[in-house]
């Protein structure tokens, strides 16, 4: 599965009376395992892309701050707002204050907003949906993703410091914030 077919099973999903992790678990179940363990690959991929410090910044703002956990609902989040607005973050992270979402939870102070840990395991659910194995899923998810790492990637994996984050910054310092995230600051 590629990227565009992932997008294609995440918009097919869509299911305005369910959860986006319920209605994309129930379109996976009708997937092969393999499919399954394919669209897991590409899930990860995409929320490495985004983990940088100003799509951090974006959720600290959007949630009263963000631990490591945090940070990874809202990467899983971001996917689960499907491709444009994964997208236009990806490029813009201050973007989000565009977000319909994003600028009601903001009038309320709604803090859990894009954060979406359910969305985290959406694949594993369907696996066990699909196998009626509980366990299986995890051996499986890494033994795909051993298979598709070149020697390239040896060492980037689950480490921030090979990966790319961009500048870090200040979180705490408002003026940085708003030079960097100046819709997202006004919210």
């Amino acid at each position: 599965m590629d990227t565009e077919a992932f997008w294609r099973v995440l918009g097919a999903a869509k299911d305005r009376d369910k959860p986006p992790d319920a209605a994309v678990a129930d379109r996976l179940s009708a997937l092969r395992p393999e499919e399954i363990l394919a669209f897991e690959y590409e899930f990860s991929r995409l929320r490495d892309a985004v983990h940088r410090w100003d799509v951090w910044a974006a959720a600290y703002l959007i949630g009263g701050g963000c631990s490591d956990d945090r940070f990874s609902d809202f990467t899983a989040g971001l996917v689960a707002l499907g491709r444009e607005w994964y997208e236009r973050v990806a490029a813009h992270p201050d973007a989000l204050a565009g977000h319909p979402a994003v600028r009601a939870a903001a009038a309320v102070g709604d803090q859990d907003v894009i954060f979406d840990e359910d969305f985290n395991f959406v694949s594993c659910r369907a696996y066990e949906r699909l196998t009626g194995d509980t366990d299986a899923f995890w051996g499986a998810s890494e033994t795909y993703i051993a298979a598709r790492t070149t020697s390239a990637d040896d060492g980037n994996e689950g480490d921030d410091g090979g990966a790319d984050m961009g500048e870090s910054f200040d979180f705490d310092d408002a003026q940085q914030m708003r030079l960097r995230l100046p819709r997202l600051t006004s919210l």
